[in-house]
């Protein structure tokens, strides 16, 4: 703009004063860009990843939110928008829910509620505090002090259960039958209250199909492990065995065994083979892929060591048909070391494990796997699960070749409530809880890891340094739990199902629900946001299938943010 000054001698009173006007607003300094509000407030990102539970379960009844008020009235009954649970056939509509196999308690629960006992609800959602109270008697109550029986949360099963987005195939498909349509009031919860007073995704799905390897896995690479020649290999891991359409393709659908029931009504479901990899080129690059649970090739592994010559008692035995080789993607900890930003991994019970894991084989493990003589965990059997530490199966952090990378990145629990109380978190911090608080059906309940991370927030938010951070509290992935809304189609590794998620931070649109599409990944793409990385290959792909589907790109998280604060 030319100086006013000079244009006083030419323009008139009134039209210098709207050039003053003009001049004025011209000046004015635009707001800074997401991106450099973001980089210049956050300078923490703490991920705390909790296991195997679906939106509706817990946060169904949430004000707000896209919930169970969308498919069924005040009363239970099914609205309109209910898509009723399909029998094997995928067209007979189940006249009430499959019993829930083998049991809807854990062993040594206080309250048992059997298997007969569970038949007969009807086709919806239904309260699992309550809804069994009918057939097994007045005293039959639950809360989330019971353990539940575990459900199927497998890569293919889930798919089936999605059924192209109706989500009509979970009771059909899902090895616990109606449970599966079960949720908890989980009002009274402290991470209800954490999220009532801070933000609540309700749009945030799975990054990947199935159960909690695969998910961690995504978490940090976006990605699905590979197995170089599965099916040559001299260990001889499990191929699943599936469907092929008209063209010999494969299709996301296990092939049924011989024997298998016909109705979801008359047993779960069985299969020729739901195994751990992919068969050759189902992703379409002639590759094998992990997408069940696989072992570290490191302590703390599921597989113990071969024996304890050398420095062997720190790997796994590599002939073992559950043990991954060791993966050399490009990961999230790769990109934050490349550009000098500090990040550690804090595991619970890490330690323990690490001592645990590296015994003779011949000695039972107390630590990995084990929960008490019931198989539940507890805090005296903390039931660490080594398949939760994706880091762990990366060939950069080998304990004889990278040890120095080990100390530095991969942690306890204690490490971290020390570090967030001295104010020396790194820049990204996730935290995995053992099995006693990880919130996992069939050996953990829901109380305790309420506890653990509700008291963990609470030694965060007293932290030096929470004024700068953002937490993300959000689950692995759906733990076998129907939920109603649909997963936007993606890749052929996911999205899956919908999984709740809370944004904590001094920066949080404090009492809101965020209806933004996000998925696991959207956590890396904060982080690649604040700190300038490059873009995960996965990332960009999961993006440009959602966009070829007619979806949205996967948010970062950022509009949970009040970054003007």
């Amino acid at each position: 703009m030319k100086n006013p000054v000079k244009l006083a001698a030419i323009l008139s009173p009134l039209a210098l004063a709207s050039v003053l006007v003009l001049s004025a607003c011209a000046d004015t300094s635009t707001p800074a860009d997401t991106t450099t509000l973001l980089q210049g407030k956050v300078q923490n990102i703490v991920v705390i990843y909790a296991e195997n539970r679906s939106f509706d379960n817990l946060f169904g009844n949430f004000p707000g939110a896209n919930g169970l008020s969308t498919v069924v009235d005040s009363s239970g009954n099914p609205t309109s928008a209910y898509i009723a649970q399909k029998d094997r056939d995928g067209t007979t509509v189940l006249a009430t829910l499959p019993q829930t196999w083998n049991g809807v308690t854990a062993p040594g629960s206080s309250v048992v509620i059997t298997a007969a006992q569970s038949a007969g609800l009807k086709n919806a959602p239904f309260s699992i505090e309550t809804g069994f109270t009918a057939a097994a008697g007045a005293g039959a109550k639950l809360d989330t002090t019971t353990v539940t029986r575990d459900l199927y949360h497998r890569f293919f099963e889930n798919q089936m259960a999605i059924n192209g987005g109706k989500n009509d195939m979970f009771a059909a498909w899902e090895d616990a039958g109606g449970l599966t349509m079960g949720h908890f009031d989980y009002s009274a919860s402290p991470l209800y209250k954490l999220a009532q007073a801070n933000v609540l995704a309700d749009n945030f799905f799975e990054g990947a199909f199935g159960g909690s390897f695969l998910n961690h896995q995504y978490l940090i690479c976006a990605c699905a492990p590979t197995y170089p020649n599965a099916d040559t290999a001299a260990a001889h891991p499990t191929i699943a065995v599936l469907d092929k359409d008209s063209s010999g393709n494969y299709m996301p659908h296990l092939t049924a065994a011989a024997t298998a029931k016909a109705s979801a009504m008359d047993g779960p479901p069985t299969f020729q083979l739901s195994g751990n990899i992919t068969p050759a080129n189902y992703f379409g690059d002639s590759q094998f892929y992990a997408v069940n649970t696989m072992q570290a090739p490191y302590q703390p592994s599921g597989n113990a060591p071969a024996d304890l010559t050398g420095t062997d008692s720190a790997y796994a035995n590599p002939a073992k048909a559950t043990t991954l080789p060791p993966q050399t993607q490009t990961n999230i900890g790769d990109l934050l070391t490349a550009k000098s930003v500090g990040w550690k991994w804090y595991g619970g019970s890490w330690n323990a494990a690490l001592t645990d894991g590296q015994q003779d084989p011949t000695i039972a493990r107390t630590v990995i796997y084990a929960g008490n003589s019931s198989g539940v965990a507890t805090t005296a059997n903390v039931d660490f699960q080594p398949h939760h530490q994706p880091f762990n199966y990366y060939a950069n952090l080998d304990p004889a070749t990278h040890a120095a990378d080990r100390t530095a990145h991969l942690k306890d629990y204690t490490d971290l409530v020390a570090d967030a109380a001295a104010g020396t978190l790194p820049p990204v911090a996730f935290y995995k809880p053992e099995g006693v608080y990880n919130h996992h059906p069939g050996y953990a309940n829901l109380a305790n890891g309420d506890q653990r991370i509700a008291d963990l927030v609470a030694k965060l938010q007293a932290s030096p340094q929470y004024k700068n951070m953002v937490i993300v509290i959000t689950y692995d992935e759906f733990g076998g739990a129907w939920d109603h809304v649909a997963p936007p189609k993606g890749d052929k590794i996911g999205p899956g199902t919908r999984i709740p998620a809370i944004i904590i931070s001094p920066y949080a649109k404090k009492g809101t629900v965020d209806h933004t599409q996000y998925d696991t990944a959207s956590i890396l793409r904060l982080i690649t946001r604040r700190f300038g990385l490059d873009t995960l290959a996965g990332l960009a792909k999961r993006d440009s299938a959602l966009q070829a589907n007619g979806a949205p790109a996967m948010g970062d998280l950022t509009n949970a943010l009040d970054l003007t604060k």
